[in-house]
């Protein structure tokens, strides 16, 4: 099993466009095959800051993932409101950047 942290600092004032955008490729990315969980967080103290927590069965479930419709359609969105992310892939021996 693997984690993933996925840390986007938005545009100011995109928060709702973002979290709006989002919920589609969370309902469909619940459904793949190795995703065990998926969630969007909202960060308290930063309104621009949200932060997926995702586990997942392996790194190549993880890879199929990035290649769906649903995941291809939410980084198009994104680049209307995402001002730059970061993303860990945490597993058992290391963590690494994707």
């Amino acid at each position: 099993m693997i984690y993933v942290i996925s840390t986007a600092h938005l545009k100011p004032g995109t928060q709702a466009q973002a979290v709006a955008a989002a919920k589609p490729c969370l309902a469909e990315t619940l459904k793949e095959d190795g995703c065990l969980s998926y969630d969007l967080h909202v960060s308290v103290s930063d309104p621009d800051k949200v932060v997926f927590v995702e586990r997942w069965e392996s790194r190549d479930h993880l890879a199929a993932h990035t290649r769906t419709p649903h995941f291809l359609a939410w980084r198009a969105a994104a680049a209307d409101f995402v001002a730059n992310r970061t993303v860990e892939v945490i597993d058992p021996a290391q963590v690494t950047g994707l």
